[in-house]
């Protein structure tokens, strides 16, 4: 059986990933510090072929324990977003790259690495012009930079591929409320309103479930696939923030929003992305927009009272 390492195994996309990975027969190995107080995973403790670390991804001895005997590693700790990153710029620099450097330095050359970037990377794309994979990446934020940087250092060290992941959005055991459609949706359920800052800008969504799913795909097809970049996201889904919301509005009809011309978004991201690299390979998402905003409003039945994120 194939053995997988995976860091950060236990947030908002390791919380999805880890349980169809033994329901596929992989022998797992996570670790997670458990930053944010969550409980997840305990629905795979009974598995016999799930190990956890409860460690830094920093920590040296600590990889070099979970890399053993690894086929595949997967580098999913990060100090996520904008907002986190600007907050604590070491955490980020030496989560994000730092420890990125270590697994290329403490890797077998016959380990491969299959690692999450961000597409935000693209930064601010040409109206009308979809980013691809060959597009200049012009990051416009710290956090968007540190996954760059990060990406480049893989891919370099070859055996490695990378995906540059849309915005997910989805139910996790280690739910997120602070990425835009699931935040967009609790307020609609809660508040019934929203107040749009900068409506026409525009960027790329992917379910978590798809995204879990691009990692099973890349890892069966790897060495058809390895030593390149893939954009993820569903093609049919490149979206400004209004029609995000008409999108949602029409799942919960009593939904308002607003556009502010007096504001700004901290977030600048703004582009269009292209899919088709990693179309081409056989891969398509399965879960639409409206599947996850059917499956949020659900969620939000039960995570109720307080904003649930890394910012």
């Amino acid at each position: 059986m194939k053995k997988i390492f995976i860091t950060g195994g236990a947030g908002y996309i390791g919380s999805v990933f880890v349980p169809e990975l033994l329901r596929h027969g992989y022998v797992v190995t996570v670790l997670d510090n458990f930053m944010y107080g969550q409980h997840s995973l305990l629905d795979v403790m009974h598995e016999k072929n799930f190990k956890l670390l409860r460690g830094d991804a920093r920590d040296e001895t600590m990889i070099q324990q979970g890399m053993e005997g690894a086929e595949f590693i997967i580098p999913l700790a990060c100090i996520v977003g904008a907002p986190a990153c600007d907050r604590d710029p070491i955490a980020a620099r030496t989560t994000n790259i730092d420890a990125i450097e270590l697994i290329v330095r403490l890797r077998k050359p016959e380990q491969k690495i299959i690692f999450p970037t961000t597409n935000s990377g693209y930064g601010i794309g040409q109206k009308g012009k979809f980013c691809d994979e060959t597009t200049p990446l012009t990051p416009v934020s710290f956090y968007g930079r540190t996954k760059v940087e990060a990406e480049q250092k893989i891919l370099a060290s070859g055996e490695s591929i990378t995906l540059r992941l849309a915005t997910v959005f989805g139910a996790s055991p280690r739910m997120r409320t602070d990425l835009l459609v699931n935040d967009f949706v609790r307020r609609a359920l809660e508040d019934r309103f929203v107040v749009l800052f900068e409506a026409d800008f525009a960027r790329n969504y992917i379910h978590i479930r798809d995204v879990a799913r691009a990692f099973l795909h890349c890892m069966e097809h790897f060495d058809t696939m390895k030593g390149h970049a893939y954009n993820v996201g569903l093609s049919n889904a490149n979206l400004t923030k209004r029609e995000l919301c008409a999108v949602i509005q029409k799942h919960i009809p009593d939904f308002v929003f607003i556009e502010s011309a007096v504001g700004q978004d901290p977030d600048k991201r703004d582009y269009l992305v292209s899919n088709a690299k990693i179309e081409a390979t056989g891969f398509m998402p399965q879960y639409a927009l409206s599947d996850g905003i059917a499956e949020l409003k659900k969620t939000f039945q039960v995570v109720k009272g307080g904003r649930m994120g890394n910012a």
